[in-house]
């Protein structure tokens, strides 16, 4: 079997597992599998490299994406008016399954997420000069760069439904202190949670671009509800925050640096976190500072228990 099937395989029983949940009522389990699906399709969509899909297919995929996170919305927020049901979703399972032959109309009027450039952890490094070197370049005129896709508006998700002597956490990120901070074009935040393998517990979420700057700080002031009752929390897991900005002169968004927060550190109030180099470490094996100076990512801490 070619890797394109695989890899369509490997989609479809992740569909399939979703829906299942979805049908079993088991709906944290629903919305994990379909916004890690949409993610991957999401990847596959903005995949530059990849020549297995063509355009149309691609849009296709990034159409499904989008009903995946709409059903997601859906199941999260029960007072919704724009529901998508799961029969609906159901109806876009021959699809994943002959998106090498699909050839019909998309059967909702939906749109692809619109296209940033992803970069998995590390790739950037092979893309992009060390961060003095582009400060050593100087600031040029950025007029002749092509328009990049618009700000990010984020992708969090709403809190969980509360269970009887179940704790849910909500991560208020403040902000975070860089040396350059003032220099940082559209910085946001992606929060996600992994086990000790760096496999994701939960979807993984961006904060909208922050728009405040002061001194040596970028202010977020967002409110991040973790998608999985503490209690459920494996041991060894760990919350992860990935500060991406984009560079015009490289046309793509990079991840700066990164900061974890561990399940012993969970308790309600304020934390300070060090913050680490990239490349992103998930498994936390080779960390290294990203600075000597007392520059932190300051985070508030809130936990709702449901007695």
């Amino acid at each position: 079997m070619s890797d394109v099937n695989k890899t369509i395989q490997k989609w479809h029983a992740s569909f399939k597992k979703g829906t299942d949940f979805d049908s079993w009522g088991q709906l944290v389990e629903a919305i994990d599998e379909y916004q890690i699906l949409a993610r991957q399709l999401q990847k596959e969509v903005q995949s530059t490299n990849s020549s297995d899909f063509t355009e149309e297919q691609k849009k296709t995929l990034g159409k499904v994406a989008t009903c995946l996170e709409m059903r997601s919305a859906s199941l999260q927020c029960t007072q919704s008016k724009e529901e998508f049901k799961l029969e609906d979703l159901k109806k876009l399972e021959t699809i994943i399954k002959n998106i090498l032959t699909y050839n019909k109309e998309f059967p909702f009027d939906v749109q692809p997420v619109p296209l940033r450039k992803i970069l998995a952890p590390g790739e950037e490094e092979n893309l992009e000069l060390e961060e003095e070197e582009d400060a050593a370049a100087g600031a040029g005129s950025t007029e002749a760069f092509p328009p990049r896709a618009p700000a990010s508006q984020g992708t969090l998700l709403p809190r969980l439904p509360s269970e009887p002597g179940m704790t849910l956490l909500t991560i208020k990120i403040e902000k975070i202190g860089l040396k350059d901070a003032g220099q940082c074009i559209d910085p946001y935040m992606t929060i996600s949670v992994k086990d000790l393998n760096g496999i994701d517990l939960n979807p993984v979420q961006d904060t909208p671009v922050a728009t405040r700057k002061e001194d040596t700080y970028i202010h977020f002031s967002v409110d991040v509800e973790i998608q999985r009752h503490v209690e459920k929390l494996p041991k060894g897991a760990a919350i992860f925050f990935e500060f991406k900005h984009y560079k015009p002169k490289k046309r793509f968004t990079s991840t700066k640096c990164f900061a974890f927060m561990e399940m012993d550190e969970i308790k309600p109030g304020p934390i300070v976190i060090e913050l680490y180099k990239k490349p992103t470490d998930f498994k936390r094996k080779k960390l290294q500072l990203l600075t000597k100076k007392p520059l932190y990512l300051h985070l508030h801490q809130t936990l709702h228990k449901d007695s």
